[in-house]
């Protein structure tokens, strides 16, 4: 059955080089990319089936050619030559079953992040604004592209809430591990006391949407202008170019000043607002994802979180898979890695019980 699934996916990998190369559907942008993102999926597991289809060609003629060679030397080197073979056609083998688990189909897309500071006042601000430098290293680092598209400020250079795109080649299958609650433990600069606080700031991770994967209907939009405003609500310009725009059908309100522009404020709103719409489609239809939003974004209360920054011990810690690390700094600086391979390992673990 495994083999079957394998060769068939082949050759809809062959489908899509095809099409990708197609005049008609290269004049249609959108749909090459679609094919494009759907080819790019596939190559990792084809290229693996095609291995592992040379390497079991190859232990098989060693198998074959060991029942015939009567050289005690050639039978040494055959027999060890096919004992390394059976250890790396093996070791495909399992590649190839965790390749073929099912995927988050917006795993490849790029992402929208939500970054909202929670309980703790001035100091869960502060906080946001560690986790947004967070995440923006990490992008880099990655080579991926960032944008902000819209956000809010305190005085004292904290973030109240912000909105990001981050742009690459999977970015939201490593960034959906972020979602949720995160909880910081420290002396905040504005305590005078030396007392340890805890505060919290919470990051919600959605797939960007483009137009052809859901089309809004321009005559259920509200929108409206005003000036843009700064740290302490200061206005920032004179001009009316902050948007707000809002999805009157479901009431859904989304806002964008960051640009001096009201078009590019628009556009970044109506990317937001895709996404936020989709989500929320996408839990209806659902019923176990009914709270999805909520479970990404929690009530900002210290008491519910995914993961835990403790400066005074340099601790970070993952409650969802008990990993602990005392490398707080190099965390904080983007440096992801090793907290995101193990939420991607547990998560093939038991999605690897549940298919056997």
């Amino acid at each position: 059955m495994m083999w079957e699934k394998l060769k068939t996916l082949e050759d809809y990998s062959d489908s899509l080089e095809n099409k990708l190369s197609d005049p008609e559907i290269i004049k249609d942008q959108q749909q090459w990319q679609k094919y494009a993102r759907e080819h790019a999926g596939l190559s990792e597991l084809v290229e693996s089936y095609r291995l592992w289809r040379k390497i079991a060609a190859e232990l098989q003629e060693a198998k074959e050619m060991t029942k015939e060679t009567l050289d005690n030397e050639m039978l040494l080197f055959l027999r060890e030559e096919s004992t390394k073979l059976a250890a790396r056609k093996e070791k495909l083998e399992e590649k190839l079953k965790i390749l073929l688990l099912p995927k988050d189909p917006n795993d490849e897309k790029d992402v929208l992040i939500e970054i909202r500071a929670g309980t703790g006042g001035e100091e869960a601000a502060l906080f946001a604004a560690d986790l947004l430098r967070m995440y923006l290293r990490f992008a880099e680092r990655k080579g991926w592209d960032t944008e902000i598209l819209n956000s809010s400020s305190t005085d004292i250079g904290g973030v109240k809430e912000i909105v990001f795109a981050v742009k690459g080649a999977g970015a939201y299958s490593q960034l959906k591990f972020e979602k949720g609650v995160h909880r910081v433990q420290r002396i905040p600069v504005t305590e005078s006391g030396g007392r340890i606080h805890t505060s919290a700031a919470t990051v919600a991770v959605l797939p960007e949407i483009d137009e052809v994967e859901l089309k809004i209907n321009p005559q259920e939009l509200r929108i409206d202008t005003f000036c843009s405003t700064g740290p302490g609500g200061q206005s920032v310009n004179t001009t009316q170019s902050a948007v707000r725009i809002t999805h009157l059908p479901t009431n859904m309100i989304v806002s964008c000043q960051d640009e001096k522009s009201q078009l590019k404020n628009r556009e970044k709103a109506m990317r937001v607002l895709r996404a936020r719409l989709m989500e929320k489609m996408e839990a209806e239809q659902q019923e176990e994802q009914a709270q999805e939003r909520r479970s990404q974004v929690g009530s900002g209360d210290r008491s519910e979180r995914i993961r835990t920054y403790n400066f005074p011990q340099n601790r970070v810690t993952d409650h969802r898979i008990g990993l602990t690390l005392h490398r707080l700094e190099q965390v904080l600086d983007g440096d992801l890695n090793s907290v995101i391979e193990a939420l991607i390992a547990y998560e093939r673990a038991e999605q690897l019980k549940y298919a056997t």
